[in-house]
């Protein structure tokens, strides 16, 4: 493994305690995503596993606009990948919800963060990433496997740097609606409703 990252997997490892342009013009490669990609309107989420704010929108607020808008057709959600400090965790959780494929990818994303609080409290992230992998049907030794792929690892440092630069995100979590960026931070569900409805008419 080269030194440039194996530096931030082995800190990602010990950390854990380690097991003993417009967004709406195309897809970009590797995109994860949810809904009709047919439908009116586009959504990207640009968000960090090691993010507290987007640990709060996921476990609080995503659940209901999924049901809503995703689950019905009336958006398409796009999550790309961005990395906040501690990078080496959310690099280790991405990592992760790779291996796992697309069919669990959201499963490992969404056992991370409604384990952030807790992980937050302990300082433990090795038992929130054990549980993503499980939930995502991986082994602790698969995950361990993952997490120290240096190909892997080249793929998303480059997706990360592509994903900043295709919205100048510059915070997590950041929403696009149909091409527009229409706020850095949070979302209420009042203010989901009116990105919808807004997106909708363009």
């Amino acid at each position: 493994m080269r030194k440039s990252n194996r530096r931030i997997v082995i800190s990602a490892l010990g950390a854990l305690a380690l097991l003993g342009g417009s967004a709406i013009a195309a897809p970009l490669e590797g995109d994860m995503t949810l809904g009709d990609p047919k439908a009116k309107v586009r959504m990207i989420e640009y968000a960090s596993l090691s993010c507290s704010h987007c640990a709060h929108f996921n476990n609080e607020v995503f659940g209901a606009f999924k049901k809503k808008y995703i689950d019905t057709g009336k958006v398409h959600y796009t999550f790309r990948e961005i990395l906040t400090p501690p990078r080496e965790l959310a690099a280790a959780g991405f990592l992760t919800a790779r291996c796992a494929g697309k069919d669990k990818y959201f499963t490992v994303v969404d056992t991370m963060f409604h384990g952030y609080e807790e992980m937050a409290k302990t300082g433990d992230a090795r038992t929130n990433l054990v549980k993503a992998g499980e939930a995502g049907g991986l082994s602790e030794e698969q995950m361990r496997a993952c997490v120290n792929d240096d190909a892997a690892l080249d793929q998303l440092t480059t997706r990360v740097a592509r994903n900043i630069a295709a919205d100048k995100v510059s915070g997590t979590p950041t929403f696009v609606f149909n091409g527009k960026v229409v706020k850095e931070g949070p979302m209420t569900t009042a203010e989901l409703d009116a990105a919808v409805a807004e997106a909708s008419k363009r």
